[in-house]
């Protein structure tokens, strides 16, 4: 299989139960990951600063309709106590993850990346916040953000109105990672597998999308449902299926920095570790506040104890040697990728060609 295989060899791997073939394609996936990376498994200190949002996804624990949630937001001294606590651990990349939570302005978060990027010069600081405006990721570039995360969830329009409310748009979304790439942040899409009415094809325009954007980072998890959600009922996402598409991205995007997520090891134990050999090479522990890791809650069940807190790495380490891979410590860049580079010009003739197509 070509790394940037058609879409019927795509969709004979997405769709295929052969134990074997299944072997065989996250083998490739391994060894492309190792001739870019090597054994090396990067680490990320993952805060969730706050668990408010103005959207209302339908698969979503902290959905704004959820009524039984319990809210927090976390100060900017806490923000920085974690940030304190993982640097001392040996982490040297901060993702701050929230719900899209506009009580913290584009001010607010410009300052916080600021202080943080000051303190911690060696370390990146990646932003997971959602949609907002252009102006608004530029602000953060300025303050030193170097990366952006942003799952696009779907790339099928149909099967975004089924996970999304009305004033969601998928236009805006990918409007949202242009923008980013376009900016020069190193951006990460991503999708949920086995979310409810996700189809074959929906898969295949999910891997015609990520080859279209080129992103630097792709998250990649099987759907949880949350039992506070209208998909409470539905069927979770298989790792089996996550897997294959964690090998497939991988040899589509080589150079792709691929997290092994916390939903693979909900669904199974050795989920993460699963990951990992079919072509995954980031992990990110929880550097919340003990106190709340259990609210930020996307999914049931999620994880937070245990190899997924930032302060057992020992047991992390202990994981990743068990199945022949490594922690390393550092900021953990994409292959080939040197600090502050962009690619703007490339980017921005890529969508002048799309929109040009649409007229």
């Amino acid at each position: 299989m070509a790394h940037t295989g058609d879409r019927e060899q795509w969709r004979e791997w997405v769709e295929t139960d052969n134990k074997v073939l299944e072997q065989q394609l996250c083998a490739r996936a391994r060894q492309t990951r190792e001739t870019w990376y090597g054994k090396d498994v990067y680490i990320r200190g993952l805060i969730e600063f706050t668990n408010y949002c103005r959207n209302d996804c339908l698969y979503c624990g902290i959905r704004r309709s959820n009524k039984k949630a319990a809210r927090y937001r976390l100060t900017e001294e806490e923000i920085l106590s974690c940030c304190k606590t993982g640097y001392e651990l040996g982490f040297r990349t901060f993702v701050l993850q929230g719900g899209e939570d506009l009580f913290f302005t584009d001010l607010d978060l410009a300052r916080i990346v600021a202080d943080i990027k000051e303190t911690y010069p060696d370390c990146a600081v990646t932003l997971s916040v959602g949609e907002r405006s252009r102006k608004s990721y530029e602000m953060f570039y300025a303050a030193g953000a170097d990366r952006y995360l942003l799952r696009h969830e779907t790339a099928d329009e149909v099967h975004y109105r089924q996970l999304h409310p009305k004033e969601m748009s998928l236009e805006n979304r990918k409007r949202c990672l242009w923008d980013l790439k376009e900016i020069g942040f190193q951006v990460g899409a991503g999708m949920m597998v086995g979310s409810p009415g996700q189809t074959v094809e929906c898969i295949l325009e999910d891997l015609e999308f990520l080859r279209e954007l080129q992103p630097d980072m792709v998250g990649i998890g099987p759907f949880i449902p949350h039992c506070e959600t209208p998909f409470s009922h539905k069927t979770a996402g298989t790792v089996n299926q996550t897997l294959r598409l964690l090998a497939l991205v991988r040899l589509l995007l080589p150079r792709v920095l691929l997290p092994a997520t916390t939903a693979l090891g909900t669904v199974e134990q050795d989920g993460r570790e699963k990951g990992i050999l079919a072509g995954a090479n980031v992990v990110m522990p929880n550097l919340s506040p003990a106190s709340v890791r259990d609210k930020y809650l996307l999914y049931d069940g999620k994880l937070c104890t245990g190899s997924e807190a930032a302060e057992n790495l020992s047991r992390l380490e202990q994981s990743m040697e068990s199945i022949g891979y490594r922690v390393a410590y550092g900021r953990g860049d994409r292959a080939g990728l040197s600090h502050g580079h962009k690619e703007t010009r490339k980017v921005r003739t890529k969508r002048e060609e799309q929109e040009n197509g649409k007229k």
